[in-house]
């Protein structure tokens, strides 16, 4: 997407748009309050701005500088509300908790981790799994079965369903969810994709998942992502 269609309609310019959506991505920022015509409007326009554009932008920018991930994955899913009914968030983690991959599904069956396990196999910064970690929900086992016969995975892949292996991915939920609540929920499944995307970038970015930007470095982050939109700092 080039820049001029990204910030078409912003009102701002393109360095103030960035630095506030990478607040609202980063940090657990609650959007605007009011009765009123015009805060409700505002409110509209922060999240077309933040949701519909600039955070997909922000994953799809950010991934080819992700480090390589290992090879023992940690799968968990969690619940989202969307339009006050629970959604479903797949998510995976190595073994030192950084994230592999994710995807917001309708539905908790064997289709959706089936989905689930064959985009995080494909990811191109995560290596092929020996073995995946999972809690006991029993869609895993005939979905890794089914990968395994499709040789998406490896036939050596081991299927570990086990509920405390999972307490890395557990806390790895803590940094999303708190975004979640504090963004006061999401309107419509397609905005709540599009702004997980943001989350979950904003998250590997901050674990130090990004070639020459270490945890805990905020300067160099914060210029990472400025340079991912060709902004100065």
């Amino acid at each position: 997407m080039a820049e001029t269609d990204l910030f078409k309609w912003g009102h701002f310019e393109e360095t103030v748009i960035l630095t506030c959506v990478r607040w609202y991505l980063r940090y657990e920022l609650s959007r605007p309050r009011g009765n009123n015509e015009r805060s409700r409007s505002e409110s509209r326009s922060h999240d077309d701005l933040s949701m519909g554009a600039a955070a997909p932008e922000v994953e799809k920018r950010s991934r080819p500088y992700l480090r390589p991930t290992n090879d023992s994955n940690r799968v968990e899913e969690t619940y989202i509300k969307v339009k006050g009914k629970w959604k479903y968030l797949y998510r995976a983690v190595d073994s030192k908790g950084n994230t592999i991959d994710f995807q917001l599904t309708a539905k908790r069956d064997k289709e959706a981790a089936k989905r689930f396990l064959r985009k995080a196999v494909e990811n191109s910064h995560h290596c092929s799994p020996r073995v995946i970690n999972a809690d006991k929900n029993p869609a895993y086992r005939p979905a890794v079965e089914e990968l395994k016969s499709e040789t998406t995975l490896p036939e050596s892949c081991n299927l570990r369903q086990c509920k405390y292996l999972n307490n890395v991915i557990e806390q790895d939920h803590r940094f999303i969810k708190r975004r979640v609540n504090y963004g006061l929920g999401f309107g419509g499944f397609h905005t709540a994709k599009r702004t997980l995307q943001g989350y979950e970038a904003m998250n590997m970015i901050r674990k130090g998942q990004i070639e020459g930007a270490a945890k805990g470095d905020i300067e160099v982050q914060v210029k990472f992502f400025d340079q991912l939109f060709e902004s100065a700092a």
